[in-house]
């Protein structure tokens, strides 16, 4: 079957027809040029969003969020600027121009207002999202602006614009401006300033390509060259306005990498039996780099520690990290100023359980070492016997607990259990106590003869 190109290019040139779907020019900029308007009831409509997006943020909630994006008719005169530059039309640009600006002053305004007598004031997450724009926020603002226009100028706009003024977020930054403002936070005035005109200069630029998309015609009366010098002006902002957020977007990828470069080596370069990693902390700030860890358990010696993970930092692409090493049971550590009080409770758990497990991990440790020191004992003294007790043919050294029938005290006796070859005299028994004793450093060794070796073999030979 032979392919055909041209049959190809009739399929694709019939899916992106959208002529019979378009609007009039007349009908589309109508509507457009009516949501310009900001008087009576627009202004109270968007004192009522932002006071409702300011409460949504108040108690970090999205959903209360999203309703004041649905409610808000910030939208409007950012469509109208992008509408205004694609046909020329400088009154419509000037209008709209005005009408954001009055628009931006009410939102502060009242969001200001509202932080202001609000007893809450800490920054939640959905504040804190506000504050930080990157270049992801300026493809969200012109796509959002380009689904806008294009719906706009549609016969069938569907749920397109909730959907965009839901995605571009116009309202939250202008909140967060207020609560900059209210709180005297200039990071939160200044981020969200420049969030909110990311997303006003973007969708202005998309509108202002959908519509010389969707051919729209220029006002017969327009003066070509003030349109270029407009142009030029739009486009000079637009790369302005770009140009910080691209190098915030840098910034953030490389502390995204910085980050999970940490995550990793603190898996697999703290692996101990007898002690863990209660937190961590990884913080860049232009080329200061630090990483903080705080570990809890049986204590080791910070300096080696630190000489040790410091050699394996270039592996994980950490070189020129300051590495701080902060001990659990350091007196420098103070677990009171720990960020919650579960956090103190669980360190203060932990902290006894360790205690208490390396105690008798200690005890059982003691006891096996003398377990395995006195099995082994008689193999060590052997030839040292040989030569200074001929007449010691087997020996065996351990340790009893002897009760005193009494008054049931306990003590402690270590025995030294011999079977000779032939008799000793009682010197040499003296002599051989006093070896023992001062051989093995135990304060008194108690002998006793033992034939049980020798019962034995009698019996075997029967």
């Amino acid at each position: 079957m032979k392919f055909d190109l041209n049959l190809l290019q009739q399929k694709l040139v019939h899916y992106f027809d959208f002529g019979d779907y378009l609007l009039p020019q007349e009908q589309a900029e109508a509507e457009i040029r009516q949501g310009v308007s900001f008087r009576g009831i627009n202004i109270l409509i968007l004192v009522v969003a932002i006071f409702i997006a300011s409460l949504g943020l108040n108690v970090n909630s999205t959903a209360v969020i999203i309703g004041a994006m649905l409610i808000s008719p910030l939208m409007g005169p950012i469509i109208g600027i992008g509408l205004a530059v694609g046909v020329q039309d400088f009154e419509l640009m000037k209008r709209s121009l005005r009408n954001l600006m009055m628009a931006t002053i009410f939102s502060v305004a009242t969001s200001t207002v509202y932080f202001l007598i609000s007893p809450v004031n800490e920054g939640h997450s959905e504040l804190l999202a506000r504050t930080s724009p990157t270049i992801y926020d300026v493809f969200i603002g012109f796509f959002g602006g380009a689904a806008g226009i294009l719906a706009i100028g549609s016969r069938s706009k569907g749920n397109v614009i909730p959907g965009v003024a839901i995605a571009t977020a116009l309202m939250p930054p202008l909140c967060t401006v207020g609560y900059g403002l209210a709180t005297f936070q200039l990071k939160y005035f200044f981020g969200a300033l420049y969030l909110f005109f990311i997303n006003s200069v973007f969708i202005a630029c998309a509108t202002t390509l959908g519509v010389r998309f969707m051919k729209y015609k220029v006002r017969a009366f327009a003066d070509a060259q003030r349109a270029r010098r407009v142009r030029r002006a739009v486009t000079t902002i637009a790369i302005i306005t770009m140009l910080p957020a691209v190098y915030l977007t840098y910034t953030m990828l490389r502390e995204n990498i910085f980050q999970a470069n940490c995550t990793k080596f603190v898996s697999e370069q703290l692996n101990f039996p007898d002690t863990q990693v209660l937190s961590y902390k990884s913080s860049m700030k232009g080329r200061n780099r630090n990483l903080t860890i705080t570990l809890v358990g049986q204590a080791i010696p910070v300096d080696s520690l630190t000489v040790a993970l410091n050699d394996k930092l270039p592996l994980y692409r950490l070189q020129g990290t300051n590495l701080r090493i902060i001990q659990g049971q350091n007196a420098s550590f103070d677990p009171t100023k720990a960020a919650s009080s579960m956090l103190r409770d669980v360190y203060e758990m932990n902290q006894e359980k360790i205690e208490s497990q390396q105690i008798t991990i200690d005890s059982l440790r003691a006891v096996n070492v003398y377990n395995a020191r006195n099995d082994s004992i008689g193999a060590v003294l052997a030839p040292e016997l040989k030569v200074l007790f001929p007449q010691v043919k087997e020996i065996a050294v351990t340790r009893a607990i002897v009760a005193n029938v009494e008054d049931t005290r306990l003590d402690t006796m270590h025995l030294a259990i011999i079977q000779y070859s032939k008799a000793m005299s009682l010197a040499e028994t003296t002599r051989l106590r006093n070896y023992l004793e001062a051989r093995l450093q135990m304060p008194s060794i108690t002998i006793v003869p033992s034939n049980a070796l020798s019962h034995s073999d009698k019996k075997d030979k029967r």
